[in-house]
Order: C-alpha cells, then structure tokens, then sequence
C-alpha cells in the first residue's frame, strides 16, 4: 500500500495548500468580512481553538473563523472561497477524532454553531427538521414533549450537522441505526455557492440517485450541510439497563455474538475491558468488578424488557457471566451509562499526560471475538497502555492507546499498532472505521479498503468541488 509522503502523519497536501499566500487569499477574507463584520473573526485565540481536535495531530489552526447564521450565507461564502480558491473547513463542535475539522493547509473555518435552530417537530410522521449546530442533547429536549426522541448516541454531544458528516453512530446503534439509517433529508449547500435538497417526507423512494446518502459520510468533503430532516423514535413504555462481569474477554464477546444471534433486541450492548473498567472506577466513583464487562439496555413494554433481559441473564450465566444486576431507576441507569460516556476521559486520566490515539475498526459479528482477541495481544506485546472498548453489539470497538506526548517511539509504536487493527479489520471481512470516520487519519487506509472505488470517490469530489476547496486533504484522492 502507497502512502502520501508525509511529515507527522500530515500528507503533501498541506505543503500544495500553503503555495497560495496569504496576500492572494486576503480578496476573499475581505469580501466574507463585508458579508459577516465582527462574524468574521482572525484573533489568534479564535484560529487556535479551531484548529485543535480530539485527535494525535498537532494544531492546525485556519486563517480565519467565519460564524454564519443563515443557508444563505453559507452559499455566499461559498461562492466567494470557490472564485478565490480559498479552503473551507466546516466544524460543529470540534469532536473529531481522525482529524476531519483541522486545517493542514489554513484557510476558512465555517463554524456552524450558530445555526441552531430546531425548525420543525412533525410529530405525526415522527419527523425533525434542524439546522446542523443543533447537538443531540439540544433535540431530545425539545423533544419532551413529544413521547418522541432521537436515538443516535457517539457519546459526546456532538452537532447533528458533525454527525451525519462523519455517518457518527455509538451506543444505541445496534437497535436504531447510525445517522445514516435516521437521516432522511438534506439542505446542502455546494461549493459553487448552490443551495439543493435531498429526501423526502415519505418513508421511501425510488426516484433516482441516493444523494442524501452520497453526503452523510462525506466529511465536508462535497458540500455544507445546512439543514437536516431526521427520522424520529417513540420513547420505549420501559427501559431497563443491565451488567454483567465475566472471568475473561472471550467469554463476554461470546455472549455479544449469541445475544444477537438469538434475536434478543437489546438496545445498547457495550464492552469494557479490565482495564476500561478499572480506570471507569476510580473515575466515576462506582465499584465494578475489574474484569471484562458488558452493560446492556432494553427497551419496550415492561414484559418484553424482563424477558429480554432474563434471556440474556440465562446466556450470561452459561459463559461464566457472574454479577447480573438489573437497574431500572432513571438514576441509577444514568449514572451507569454517564460512566461509560466518559470512559475516553477516564481511561486518559489513568495516565496523567498522555495523549491518545484513539481509532476504531469494525468486523462481522462472527469475527468480533477474535478481531478483539488478536488486538489484545498485540497491544500486551507493544507495552502500552491499550484500553479496549466499544459498541459490540454491531462488531465496532476501539482501542485507546496512550501515550507519552513527547515519546517519539511510542508514538511510532501506537499508530503501528494502528496499522495493524486496521488491516486485521480488512482481513475479516470488516472497514478501517466503523464510526469515527476518514479525515486525516484513516485516509492512509482507504485504497486498501476500497481499491478503484477509492478513486471513483476522487471523480465524484472533483464533479461537485472542481476548486477543491471543501476540506481538502481529507477522506478521498
């Protein structure tokens, strides 16, 4: 496999960006700051948070910071940055793990926090339209009133926009999908400065080209999402969350793979290994077992969640499983799955300065116990600290790898680390990343994934982005 050459990871691309000086971008800074005023902003503090993200790369701050209200100022932007050749980066809330929100080369960032309205609630055809700064958190809340909500949960309260650029998915996805399952409709605004639409109101179409589709996942790659039409979910009549503890990590990925194979509609199913669940602990103040863990939630009626969760209590119990408890109370629920959510933070805290390099691949659920098995080793026989974690009800776990940020050698040893779950992912029939997406990390990976198909992505960017200015060295050719 061709890799792009490369300085800490950060390939050509920036050096070919950084060839247009900043006399020759200054035109177009100007005409945004005529169109924004004080929305445009260039104070070194405003560039450094934006070009810093949960991701291994250094910063990479922009030129500037534009804060648009409107679609119709995006596509004014836009077609500015197009005439003048100038990057736009788009950015939610900065949560990126693979790098897609930095700016290698400088340029525009669009923040697009301040287009945060919920539009519209069609509570009938369980429908939500939403500018792209709305999070998630946002959205259910307005929902309360509804006995509707919206499943798709990464963890972190990131902007739906963000979200169904980077197809997010996460704990809930194994029963409601990922964004690309529960986004139904777009308002997206091109590089040439056009405003389209994709989608529809109705539950299916056959009416041409998926191109909703075509644009989550696309990274900011092909155009700015402006607006979202999402498939809402009624509350379940009950929830009912569970734990179990099991004497090691083969037997509890073995009850993941006979849960779902037994048809048991759990709605979250996640693993934490030894050492997630130790540095969960002393974070979060709780006192699990430090073995290998799955916490679980069902929802439904009150008799179809006891059920399940008695089925799955039966498999447990057959593969050793020890500690089955059930917590049916809002608090407690809440306090379990708070922990889990912050495990990224925990597991950090468990090596006071480290940085992480956090990826994630995901295989065929057949495969699910030894893709986690192998990488287990490998990470032992690298010496570094390895947390294991992940949504394992839909085969996609992660590997936290810490390391001392100073520490050349280490970390040439995580990202080799990297390499490897990578391409063990491949081997089994699974992708490089099941949620965090392309950006600059995955990028290395994609011809091997996808071979000419790669390059078919390449033809499309080039059709719908001629300048190459949306996001550029991120996800495709």
């Amino acid at each position: 496999m061709t890799r792009p050459a490369s300085t800490n990871g950060i390939s050509t691309d920036r050096r070919a960006a950084d060839r247009q000086t900043a006399e020759e971008r200054e035109p177009a800074l100007a005409a945004i700051a005529a169109l924004l005023g004080p929305r445009l902003t260039r104070s070194p503090s405003d560039r450094e948070i934006h070009g810093r993200s949960e991701s291994w790369y250094p910063p990479m701050p922009p030129d500037a910071v534009a804060y648009p209200e409107t679609s119709e100022e995006v596509c004014r932007i836009l077609e500015i940055c197009s005439r003048h050749r100038l990057p736009v980066i788009p950015w939610g809330t900065g949560t990126s793990l693979e790098g897609q929100s930095i700016a290698p080369g400088g340029g525009l960032c669009l923040d697009l926090s301040r287009m945060n309205r919920v539009v519209e609630i069609d509570a009938e055809n369980m429908l939500a339209r939403v500018e792209p700064g709305v999070t998630r958190t946002r959205l259910n809340e307005e929902l309360r009133a509804t006995g509707l909500f919206f499943p798709v949960d990464p963890g972190a309260d990131a902007s739906l926009g963000g979200m169904a650029s980077t197809r997010a998915s996460g704990t809930t996805a194994v029963r409601y999908g990922t964004m690309r399952d529960n986004v139904k409709g777009l308002e997206v605004a091109l590089a040439d400065g056009r405003l389209i639409r994709t989608g529809s109101r109705a539950r299916k179409s056959a009416a041409g080209y998926d191109l909703t589709a075509l644009f989550v996942g696309a990274e900011g790659t092909l155009g700015i999402i402006t607006e979202l039409t999402l498939q809402l979910h009624g509350i379940p009549e009950a929830i009912s969350a569970a734990v179990v503890s099991f004497p090691d990590m083969h037997a509890a990925v073995e009850a993941v793979m006979l849960t779902i194979q037994s048809g048991i509609p759990v709605a979250r199913i996640e693993f934490l290994d030894s050492e997630s669940v130790k540095a969960v602990n002393a974070h979060s103040g709780l006192a699990l077992e430090e073995t290998p863990l799955l916490l679980l939630e069902f929802h439904g009626s009150p008799r179809a969640v006891a059920e399940d969760a008695a089925r799955f209590g039966e498999i447990a119990t057959e593969l050793g499983g020890r500690g089955f408890r059930t917590a049916d109370r809002p608090e407690e629920r809440n306090r379990l799955w708070d922990a889990r959510h912050k495990a990224y933070y925990a597991i950090l805290a468990s090596r006071p300065g480290a940085r992480a390099i956090v990826t994630d691949i995901c295989v065929p659920i057949s495969r699910l116990a030894e893709a986690v098995e192998e990488t287990r080793r490998d990470i032992a026989a690298s010496g570094l600290p390895g947390p294991i974690l992940g949504h394992v009800g839909d085969g996609n776990f992660h590997a936290i790898l810490l390391i001392d940020p100073n520490d050349e050698q280490e970390l040439a040893r995580a990202k080799a680390l990297a390499h490897r779950m990578a391409e063990r992912a491949l081997a089994l029939g699974g992708t490089v990343t099941g949620e965090h997406g392309v950006g600059l990390g995955k990028r290395p990976f994609m011809s091997l994934e996808h071979g000419e198909a790669w390059q078919l992505m390449g033809t499309l960017k080039t059709a719908l982005d001629p300048a190459g200015i949306l996001n550029p060295g991120k996800l495709v050719p």
